[in-house]
């Protein structure tokens, strides 16, 4: 996308303060009725597995305008399971598998709302026991109804929505069913035909014959790292428009990097116009693979100054995210890492080159203490300006964290933070706030309106631990507009499309992406949700559709949400 001349959007000013007047999440998981547990299938033996789920994805699955949830679950790892045999000996009802939650919202007469979630996994037609890592959605065949693709250790299943409450798993007919230990995917028009193609990231060669016992530097038995084993290649696949993929990994030219791919994000970084695709590799270089426009790609990370850090390290990159919170136009990058490392945000100048502002922006240091396996951007208190949540959990047994006979050294809290502007961040205080003082494995977070009031909500997964449903209670009077962008025949979310909100009496537009993948497994709302701060009025909209087509809109109301349809506007010939 072109950048903005303009300069950002005004700024807040000074440090600000990082106390709350009440906490900014309230967990009402018992009340929404969600009841799910992740089982990590920890079996003793140290398995790298067990530390690496779990996702999840949020999804409109039945078209009643408000997010339903989909949660992926392990299973016990011992040589010799079979989830097969495990469901004909035992029954659906005894085995772990994965789950799909409708939510029932309730809009009471006061205006209040309640999320009510409702297990529908076995009227949906859904049985999917394989060892369950992460969710990516999309309307694969652009019949209006949103797909669910879900990566295993094991074969990944395509859940195809078949419109009435029920979904059949296509991944073997259609070429989707992989069985090397997946993890990250997304849903993306990489070749803007008009069809969804998606790309699949692989982690390593795992499996109970390639599993080793590793040692921390006291000698006592630890979990062993990615180096151990050998890397995967990831795969892209190439929607043929009669429901089926083709895969298209060697010709793409993305097979020629074995590395282990935790995190995937899908934006046009070098303002091209085409949807570019960064792939977080696990104590290896990243990948930034530029769309050449001709089915074509290119690692340029690199080059581009986001492959490692500013002091030319490899890190243990696990989750991704990318979003303009500079309000310069143009997606920002950040990536997770573990303890000792620092999270790095890598800050896009405009051209597709990357600057990494880890240290001066308060994001670096803080995160030293912690191992965040995701971070997602939102907007959590409408100001304008993207703050970050990150997702925390240990990953190894260390002696540094835990005095000997401690049964479970692996829970951290998680860090939220607001941004500041002009580059800046800090971490709101959690001292009294039960959501972040609370100590447990997170591993992703989807990040969606659930109650359709205007703010983002999360839903946090945990290893080997409950899933949590955190709505947004922060306390501000701030202005909001959500936007759902759509085909011209209103069908399809149009992922990758950006838009442009120029807001009465800003010296720039907030430009947001439609997207869906976010952070480490992880398929959020695909609408776009965009703080207005006080303003009370929005000028008009501008957006570029994955086509290349730019139409502009006047003036919408605010606090409210709207649907937008490519052939609708006024068209534009180019985004100034």
């Amino acid at each position: 996308m072109v950048a903005c001349s303009s300069p950002p959007p005004p700024q807040r000013e000074g440090g600000g303060s990082n106390s709350t007047q009440r906490p900014i999440f309230e967990d009402l998981t018992a009340e929404a009725g969600l009841q799910f547990v992740h089982d990590a299938g920890m079996s003793g033996e140290l398995y790298i597995i067990e530390l690496m789920g779990a996702g999840c994805g949020l999804l409109d699955f039945d078209n009643d305008g408000d997010l339903d949830l989909y949660l992926v679950q392990g299973h016990l790892l011992e040589p010799g399971y079979s989830p097969q045999r495990a469901l004909r000996e035992r029954g659906a009802a005894e085995v772990p598998a994965d789950r799909l939650f409708r939510n029932d919202l309730e809009v009471m007469a006061d205006g209040t709302r309640r999320v009510r979630f409702t297990d529908v996994t076995e009227s949906a037609g859904i049985v999917a026991p394989w060892y369950g890592m992460g969710v990516a959605t999309g309307d694969m065949d652009n019949d209006g109804w949103i797909d669910i693709f879900v990566t295993n250790w094991g074969p990944n299943h395509l859940w195809h929505n078949n419109g009435d409450g029920t979904f059949t798993d296509v991944a073997a007919e259609v070429g989707a069913d992989d069985s090397r230990w997946s993890s990250s995917a997304a849903f993306a028009d990489v070749n803007r035909d008009g069809w969804l193609d998606l790309y699949v990231a692989h982690y390593v060669d795992f499996s109970y014959a390639t599993h080793r016992v590793c040692r921390d530097a006291a000698s006592a038995p630890d979990y062993c790292g990615p180096a151990t084993f050998n890397a995967e290649t990831d795969t892209l696949l190439v929607n043929r428009g009669d429901g089926t993929f083709e895969d298209v990994s060697v010709p793409a030219g993305i097979t020629g990097a074995r590395s282990p791919g935790l995190g995937v994000a899908v934006a046009d970084i070098n303002s091209d116009g085409l949807l570019d695709i960064y792939v977080a590799n696990d104590f290896n270089e990243n990948h930034l693979w530029v769309n050449r426009g001709d089915g074509t790609f290119s690692d340029e990370a690199l080059w581009s100054g986001c492959a490692v850090n500013w002091m030319g390290e490899r890190e243990s990159s696990m989750g991704v995210d990318a979003a303009d919170f500079s309000g310069d136009g143009q997606d920002d990058i950040f990536v997770a890492h573990m303890d000792r490392e620092t999270n790095t945000l890598y800050l896009n100048d405009g051209s597709g080159l990357f600057i990494d502002s880890s240290r001066g922006s308060g994001l670096g240091a803080t995160s030293q203490r912690h191992t965040t396996y995701a971070g997602a951007w939102m907007d959590f208190d409408n100001d304008g300006l993207l703050d970050v949540m990150n997702l925390n959990g240990a990953m190894v047994l260390s002696n540094d964290w835990a005095a000997p006979g401690a049964a479970d050294p692996l829970p951290e809290p998680n860090q939220l933070f607001r941004n500041l502007g002009h580059g800046k961040f800090e971490e709101i205080d959690a001292t009294g706030d039960p959501v972040l003082e609370a100590n447990e494995i997170s591993r992703s977070g989807a990040v969606g309106d659930l109650d359709n009031d205007g703010d983002p909500d999360l839903v946090i997964t945990n290893c080997n631990g409950p899933a949590r449903v955190l709505l947004n209670r922060s306390d501000n009077d701030n202005h909001w507009l959500g936007l759902r962008l759509l085909d011209g025949d209103g069908l399809r979310d149009q992922l990758g499309a950006y838009v442009e909100v120029y807001v009465q009496g800003a010296p720039a537009a907030l430009v947001r992406r439609a997207r869906t993948e976010s952070g480490y497994l992880t398929a959020s709302d695909p609408r776009v949700l965009v703080g207005l701060g006080p303003a009370t009025a929005v000028e008009r909209l501008r957006v570029r559709w994955p086509s290349g087509k730019v139409e502009q809109w006047q003036g919408p109301l605010v606090d409210q949400y709207i649907e937008l349809r490519e052939g609708s506007g006024s068209p534009v010939d180019t985004i100034q």
